[in-house]
This record gives C-alpha cells, sequence and structure tokens, in this order.
C-alpha cells in the first residue's frame, strides 16, 4: 500500500481521493484552493505565540475546552499511558483567540471549512448506494454552521533528551470526528498504519493537503471508510532541534446529527472525550 498524491485540479480527483480514503483511510491533495502562503504565515505566527509567555494567558477554558493547553496536560492517547510531547491551542470562532493572530486564524477557518464542505460532497458522491443511504442527512449537511468543528494549533517543541522514557509527539491513535483536514506540517514526522501492520510516511511536501477519516465517519459509513491509526514519531539527527508546528482542521458535525442506530454525534463525541480522559 502507498498514499497517492492526487491532483485537486484533474478531472477524476474527486474519484481518485474517495478511492484513497476508502483503501487507506487517508488522502493527499495538491494544487488545492488553500493558500500556501496563509498557512506558512500562520506557522511563524502562531510558533511565535507558542516561545512566548503571553500563551499563558489564554489558559484553556475545561467546560468549552477553548484556548492554550500546556504540555503538562497534554493528551495521552487511547490505550496509552505516557502523555504526547506537545502543546496546542484550541481555536473555535466563538472561543479566545490572542487579538494579534485573530483575524488570520478565522481567515484559515472559514477557508477549510468551506473547503471540507466540498471534500464532504465528494465523498457522499463517490460511496456506494448502500453507503449513501446510511447517512442520515447529506455529509456536508452535518458541519454546515457546526459549532463543534475545531481548528488546532500544535506545537511539538524541539528534543532535549529528558523525554519521559516511550514518550513520542504524538502516541498511535484515530481521530474523533468525521474528517480531519491537514495542510503539511513545517517538519516530516506523520505515519499511518497500513493494513499489513507496517507504518507508512505520510507525504508532508510543503503546499500538500492531508485529509484523513476519523471515527464518526467510519460510524455513519457502516465501516466503508476507516479511521486509520497514525502518529508523529520523533525525528532523529539534526532535526531533533527542530520545532514542529500542525493546523488540523476537526470537522465535528452538529450535535443533534445521527451518525448512526447507535450514536448521535454528541453522544459519540462525550464517550471518547470520557475514554480520553479530557472530560
Amino acid at each position: 500500500m502507498e498514499l497517492k498524491t492526487v491532483d485537486f485540479l484533474a478531472e477524476d480527483a474527486a474519484e481518485q481521493f474517495v478511492k484513497s480514503l476508502h483503501e487507506t483511510g487517508f488522502g493527499v491533495l495538491k494544487n488545492h484552493p488553500i493558500p500556501k502562503s496563509l498557512v506558512e504565515s500562520i506557522y511563524h505566527n502562531w510558533q511565535g505565540f507558542f516561545l512566548s509567555e503571553r500563551k499563558h494567558q489564554f489558559q484553556f477554558n475545561v467546560d468549552t475546552q477553548d484556548g492554550y493547553f500546556p504540555p503538562s496536560v497534554s493528551e495521552v492517547a487511547k490505550g496509552h499511558s505516557v502523555k504526547d510531547l506537545k502543546e496546542y491551542y484550541h481555536v473555535y470562532p466563538w472561543g479566545q483567540i490572542p487579538q494579534e493572530l485573530s483575524e488570520q486564524i478565522l481567515d484559515y477557518y472559514q477557508q477549510a471549512n468551506a473547503f471540507a464542505e466540498t471534500l464532504l460532497g465528494w465523498v457522499e458522491a463517490y460511496s456506494p448506494q448502500d453507503v449513501q443511504e446510511k447517512f442520515s442527512v447529506r455529509l456536508s449537511q452535518m458541519i454546515h454552521q457546526s459549532h463543534k468543528t475545531l481548528l488546532r494549533i500544535l506545537h511539538y517543541p524541539p528534543m532535549t533528551g529528558s523525554e519521559e522514557p516511550g514518550a513520542i509527539r504524538a502516541a498511535a491513535h484515530e481521530d474523533i470526528n468525521l474528517l480531519t483536514v491537514l495542510p503539511a506540517a513545517n517538519e516530516p514526522g506523520l505515519q499511518v498504519l497500513s493494513k499489513d501492520g507496517t507504518w507508512l510516511d505520510v507525504p508532508c511536501d510543503f503546499g500538500n493537503l492531508i485529509i484523513n477519516i476519523g471515527d464518526m465517519l467510519q460510524e455513519a459509513s457502516g465501516g466503508y471508510f476507516p479511521s486509520t491509526t497514525h502518529r508523529v514519531i520523533n525525528p532523529s539527527g539534526e532535526r531533533q532541534t527542530h520545532s514542529r508546528i500542525s493546523l488540523p482542521l476537526f470537522l465535528h458535525p452538529k450535535p443533534e446529527v445521527v451518525l448512526s442506530p447507535r450514536y448521535t454525534a454528541h453522544d459519540y463525541l462525550m464517550e471518547r472525550l470520557r475514554e480520553l480522559g479530557v472530560i
């Protein structure tokens, strides 16, 4: 298995992209409409924010989950016992955002959301008829004007050599949501677990957009679209001195959306957050 990069401008882009999602849980797009210069500027500006003490003025709100999450409260991936080596900031349009970073990051949030609705339209159009019939509403409608969609700015600090044994930047996990939209990070490290149990490097050419299936779409599609395990490994050699910035947009349905006979989106999210120890 290999992850192929699909040209967004190609005539068969939608079909090839959805085929990749079905077979691997991941799709990689080039020549997409999200400006590379915008992503590059966000990486630069938020790197500065994470290196400043100002970040502590935006400590996360336990109830609403917006704001800055320091390394001390970083996630422990499901099935793991050691915290990931990262700090991050949760951006919601209604949440707390540093004023000097607000306009740019909300512009990106809006553009990425609009693009994601297009991608979900592709997923629906190229799903088999019996899978389409499982969706309680159109996939793009599930996220339209959802207040739950989360933009996370992740900072993986340089390695110091004093990390807890077994700790890596992001332990193997699956995402909770429908789709995750991720511009290629400024450093490599993202890997996906193939069906034969080997880890594959995800193409990280800057300017690519990486999209992966989350558990909610796996649930809503009856397993047709697999929520594939992925991780971020620690760097080696000279790259150990580099920070890594990552910008995943987690597309969450409106809470009342019915995913399957077993779950609404709200019920599913609460169950997973409890498993993660976040709530």
